[in-house]
């Protein structure tokens, strides 16, 4: 893999790598920082990607693995980020929508996060997360159904 080919492939997922760090640590900064540990590291191993139509799937576990390793090094916090995830509308309903993925457990959160926001299918998230594809589609249904629930119990208008 050249380095034309990595930095192409990394601009693509940059938006999608910070917005998935960014909803593992929920701190801007820690986010940043695990973006770039996960290039670095991947920039490192980038002769072991045996396929690289997979390189988005690849360099998404490596940060989801180095997200995971933040949050073992800390105690668990329950703070809001206060700027807007790439792609989340900067209204109330923006923020009504962000303060209820929050409220999500990560193993909804991400998958959902993964599914509509960055794009990935079902088998790609599979893939992602180490998990059967039918475990996938269970939790995007149940957190479908949790935030529709979290989201009916506030009510929202968007003068816009």
């Amino acid at each position: 893999m050249d380095k034309a080919f990595f930095t192409q492939k990394v601009r693509e997922k940059e938006r999608s790598l910070y917005r998935i760090a960014v909803s593992y640590l929920k701190n801007d900064a820690e986010a940043a920082d695990a973006v770039q540990d996960a290039l670095l590291t991947a920039w490192e191993k980038r002769n072991t990607l045996r396929q690289t139509e997979y390189f988005g799937t690849w360099l998404t576990r490596i940060l989801i693995n180095r997200c995971k390793q933040q949050l073992r090094k800390r105690r668990p916090t329950a703070e809001l980020s206060e700027q807007t995830p790439a792609g989340m509308p900067d209204t109330e309903a923006g923020l009504a929508l962000r303060m209820a993925l929050e409220e999500l457990d990560p193993s909804y959160r991400i998958p959902l996060l993964l599914y509509h926001l960055d794009g990935y299918s079902v088998a790609e998230i599979s893939r992602i997360l180490l998990l059967p594809q039918g475990t996938v589609k269970s939790r995007l249904s149940r957190a479908r159904a949790k935030l529709k629930n979290l989201l009916s119990d506030t009510e929202v208008t968007d003068d816009a």
